[in-house]
């Protein structure tokens, strides 16, 4: 059945982490009968496991429904559910691209938060219609008036635009979808008939190959249609069409202003690029579609497998997770600690630990992750270029320097206006530096500031939830890069510089960043049969070290009385033992001693 583009409306739920857009799909899901009570469960627009044991939204999801409105006309809608939290927020631009509006949810209880104004300035960028709406207000502690008034001072619309609603109870829900059909317009007709799609996202099937997640903004596709991938120039035969509902539901054909799925049949993930426009092979090919922004990776960490037999299953894993990732970024590498691996770019730590779980939990690879850094940008002395430094083990020597430059990020911090010192005692501590101030209400106080992402990227959320009492929320975004006096601090273990566990690490606190890393050391790393001396060098001048004591074993436990001298003997041979191999012997390092360094005190 051709959908006529007047009964379509595209649309997407944005918001700040856990104000309630799962839920609310839920509710979407049930009024329009898209899903039966017999197969209804909570967030289930959350596909994976890892999502529903954390209560956050990870992977952007679509889906279908058809609503009958109050003026007795059928519509067909297609709702993007999507995450909240900043590390995921290019999984929220992608989807504004694929829709026409979007409706904005905001707690009743705590109010415009940090990503919720992040997500807003997304929205209008792309020119989308914003529906306004207060979710929670059956919470005992809601301020719906508050809140409201909040809203109108941010997005200048009438208190009655404003939608109040309880996404756990389903009151008021209708209302956003006749709101929605109301206001979102519907798609614009296409000046040409020849199909034109854009991927906004994929996944990978382990018996039909890449199946691509698109918005069909021009002519049909249905299943046999050969294709082009405008990027790539590859070309591929079209195996299925479908939409989503949410679970793939197989289509005769897509028409103009549908969000559905193909089949492509391409067996090699790096074909389908996440911003790539499909056109038919046989016509002329259109401009192609508006993009997305190249996602530059923030954090740098090194991904290995504890059993160095499964380097194969490992690039095979982190192949496939790059396909639906466009913020995955990885290149090989070689330890001889560890063996072969990968050096991999994420947008932050909480990027990193759900890629870490997902190659655990869904391609069961045991893996070692080494301390996460930065990319700095070095100027070299001699040749007058500048390059690129995502590892320590990249970094010249320092008489190769003429200056280095580190990421610096515009950190917005929205907080009760009570907590404004500590605030700025966390900014500073961090090396950044504060701007402006804005009140949000008489109570709540956003704070502009711009921070290096080197102190942001470890504990620096954890730091802010403690100043505040957790009332805090932060979002960021890439500025710029600045001059840093930084210096490469090595870690030496029986006298043999460890590469993974080297760091760069501000001049100024070199030493005690040294002092903390042997101390950590020391309690990770097992006792051998030698002294082993753990320091912290740079430049090959030791700054900090330590002394892990030896096993001692009692060689003279099984002599009963007899001649003093051959206790001697026995105690004087196990010295010369010890001293052979202090000199000689080896250390494994464990794999939770590459984690210690990230511990601060």
């Amino acid at each position: 059945m051709k959908i006529p583009l007047e009964a379509i409306r595209n649309f997407c739920v944005i918001a700040h982490i856990d104000h309630g857009k799962s839920t609310l799909a839920d509710r979407f899901l049930e009024l329009t009968g898209t899903v039966s009570k017999r197969e209804m469960k909570n967030q289930l627009l959350d596909q994976m496991d890892l999502e529903r044991e954390r209560g956050i939204t990870i992977k952007l999801q679509p889906v279908h429904m058809r609503y009958r409105a109050k003026d007795s006309r059928e519509y067909f809608l297609n709702l993007i559910d999507t995450p909240g939290h900043v590390d995921f927020s290019y999984e929220v631009s992608r989807t504004l691209a694929a829709v026409e509006g979007a409706i904005l949810l905001v707690d009743a209880s705590q109010g415009i938060e940090a990503q919720t104004l992040s997500h807003l300035y997304l929205a209008l960028e792309q020119d989308l219609e914003i529906i306004p709406v207060i979710n929670k207000i059956d919470l005992p502690n809601a301020d719906v008036a508050k809140v409201s008034a909040d809203l109108v001072k941010l997005l200048g619309v009438e208190p009655n635009d404003i939608i109040p609603v309880s996404a756990k109870t389903g009151k008021n829900v209708d209302l956003i979808l006749e709101r929605v059909i109301k206001t979102i317009p519907a798609p614009r007709q296409a000046k040409s008939d020849s199909p034109c799609s854009l991927i906004f996202d994929s996944i990978y099937d382990e018996y039909r190959g890449v199946v691509a997640y698109i918005r069909l903004f021009a002519g049909e596709i249905k299943a046999g249609d050969k294709i082009r991938f405008l990027q790539t120039g590859r070309e591929a035969e079209v195996l299925e069409v479908g939409i989503f509902k949410p679970t793939l539901e197989k289509r005769d054909f897509l028409n103009a202003g549908q969000i559905g799925y193909i089949v492509t049949s391409l067996k090699e993930v790096s074909q389908c690029h996440v911003g790539d426009t499909i056109v038919r092979a046989a016509l002329p090919y259109p401009e192609p579609l508006p993009g997305y922004k190249k996602v530059k990776p923030m954090v740098f960490a090194g991904l290995y497998s504890k059993d160095g037999a499964e380097y194969s299953k490992l690039r095979e894993a982190v192949e496939k997770l790059k396909l639906n990732d466009a913020a995955f970024v990885f290149e090989p590498e070689n330890f001889p600690a560890l063996g072969f691996g990968f050096r991999a770019g994420f947008l932050g730590l909480l990027h990193l630990e759900i890629v870490q779980e997902r190659l655990q939990r869904e391609y069961g690879i045991d893996l070692v992750v080494m301390a996460p850094t930065v990319a700095y940008r070095v100027k070299k002395r001699y040749l007058a270029e500048m390059i690129s430094v995502r590892s320590p083990q990249e970094l010249p020597e320092p008489a190769e320097i003429e200056s280095i430059e580190e990421p610096w990020l515009k950190l917005d911090i929205v907080s009760p206006s009570a907590y404004i010192g500590p605030i700025l005692k966390l900014i500073q501590s961090s090396h950044g530096e504060y701007k402006v101030m804005e009140y949000l209400d008489p109570e709540r106080v956003v704070v502009h500031s711009q921070v290096p992402l080197a102190s942001v990227i470890l504990d620096f959320y954890d730091r802010l939830k403690s100043a505040t009492r957790g009332y805090a929320s932060m979002n960021y975004e890439f500025f710029d890069y600045r001059p840093a006096d930084l210096i490469k601090l090595d870690i030496l273990v029986a006298g043999e510089v460890v590469e993974p566990l080297t760091t760069i690490v501000r001049e100024s606190e070199a030493y005690a960043q040294g002092r903390l890393a042997v101390e950590n050391l020391k309690k990770v790393l097992p006792k051998q049969l030698f002294e082993v001396k753990i320091q912290a060098a740079i430049s090959g001048k030791i700054i900090a070290a330590s002394r892990l004591a030896p096993l001692r074993k009692d060689v003279t436990a099984k002599l009963y009385g007899g001649d003093v001298t051959r206790k001697r003997k026995l105690l004087d041979k196990q010295k010369k033992g010890k001293k052979r191999m202090k000199e000689t012997g080896r250390v494994d390092i464990p794999p939770g001693a590459f984690l210690s360094l990230l511990r601060r005190k």
